[in-house]
Formats: structure tokens, C-alpha cells, sequence
């Protein structure tokens, strides 16, 4: 195992309302299968909303975003708070509509969203000490916000989404889903996943080269 470590900041657990179950079990797989250790890390808040997966209605109850990150860590996961960046030699983001929701406030906000405070803490000061960071499916929405004006990313081709990233001072980048693109200056990586895949199988493609990118990169 290399004694470099990748943080993996996750935002509950389920497409809808928290991480991307299979975006982040693709990212911890190839990590491990290139046998690099990573940690699982979340925001000790609450959700923003719970919603049944089944029929996509809100369900009237309050889930904590790091005790439900714990469900896809198989309970190996820490207080993003308590997380200290100089432990880790790059950070990734899966995706899933908690990035939006319970990371940021992206979803209802757009252009004029917030990050959460721990969130952006912990990756500028990963970005700051010029290490290498992974944006998955809609996670690179909050690429301008954290990392500022000028950034490069992408989450595929959908065209209100890219429009608010060049909103918020980014660019914006197409990619097909099997690809990943590079920010060089910056050192960012990012890749579409489920903004456009169909399958996992889909979204497996970009996100083993991203994975793969990023440890060349530590």
C-alpha cells in the first residue's frame, strides 16, 4: 500500500439526496486495486432534504450527512472538521446530488451558491498546498466557488449546468463520459460520470482514468 493517502469527501448516501453510490464505490475500487489508501470524509450537518429513492418524494424525516457518508464507508469515516489536509496528498469528490444540496447549496441557489464552510476549508487548503484534486459528476459545480475565478472543469454537456459555472467565474469544458479533463494550472480533474452515463459500466470508464490521473498526480 503507498503511504499516500487520498481524502474522499462524501455528502450522505444516494443519488438524490447524498453521494453517488456507485461514483464513489468506482472511486474507492480503483484507488485500492492501485493500492493507495484513502480516507472517507464528510460534514457533520444535516441533510437538506430525505428523499425516497423509489418515488422521488420528499420524505418527512432528518438524516445527519456524515452518519449516512458512514453507510458507504462501511463505517471507516471521520468529521470532514477533524480532517487535517497536511495528512492527505489529494482530495476527490464524488458526485451525487448531496454535493449540491448538503456539500453546497448549488441546487437551489445556482450561481449564487454557498459552500459549506469545512468543505471549502478542506480543499483550499489541499489546493493551496498544491496537490491534486478530483471532481465528479455535478461535484465540479463547485469548482469556481473553492478553488476561484478561472478554473477549468467539466460535468459533461449539459448547458444550464455549464452556464453557471462560467457564471461563477469558471470554464467550462464538454466531455464525453469516458474521458476526463485537466485544469494543468490548477490541477484539477474532473469528469462527467453520471451526468451522462447510462450505466455504471459508463460511468466506470471516466472515472477509472480520473482516479488513475489523480495518482500519477500525488
Amino acid at each position: 500500500m503507498s503511504d499516500k493517502k487520498v481524502a474522499i469527501i462524501l455528502s450522505g448516501c444516494g443519488v438524490y439526496d447524498g453521494s453517488e453510490i456507485y461514483e464513489a464505490t468506482l472511486v474507492m475500487l480503483a484507488l485500492d486495486q492501485a493500492n493507495v489508501a484513502y480516507q472517507c470524509m464528510a460534514p457533520n450537518i444535516d441533510q437538506m432534504h430525505v428523499l425516497n429513492h423509489m418515488t422521488g418524494e420528499e420524505m418527512q424525516e432528518t438524516r445527519n450527512v456524515l452518519v449516512e457518508s458512514a453507510r458507504l464507508a462501511r463505517g471507516e469515516i471521520i468529521d470532514l472538521a477533524d480532517a487535517n489536509p497536511d495528512d492527505y496528498a489529494g482530495l476527490i469528490f464524488p458526485g451525487g446530488f448531496g454535493a449540491a444540496k448538503n456539500l453546497s447549496n448549488f441546487a437551489v441557489a445556482g450561481a449564487e451558491m454557498a459552500v459549506n464552510t469545512d468543505v471549502a476549508t478542506f480543499a483550499q487548503a489541499i489546493h493551496q498546498q498544491k496537490k491534486v484534486v478530483g471532481l465528479i459528476c455535478i461535484a465540479p459545480a463547485l469548482a469556481p466557488k473553492i478553488f476561484g475565478e478561472g478554473v477549468q472543469c467539466t460535468i459533461g454537456t449539459d448547458a444550464d449546468t455549464a452556464a453557471a459555472i462560467n457564471a461563477m467565474g469558471g470554464k467550462h469544458q464538454d466531455c464525453g463520459v469516458d474521458a476526463f479533463y485537466i485544469d494543468e494550472e490548477k490541477n484539477i480533474v474532473t469528469t462527467p460520470a453520471y451526468m451522462l452515463a447510462g450505466r455504471i459500466s459508463e460511468a466506470a470508464e471516466g472515472i477509472g482514468k480520473l482516479v488513475a490521473e489523480v495518482i500519477v498526480r500525488l
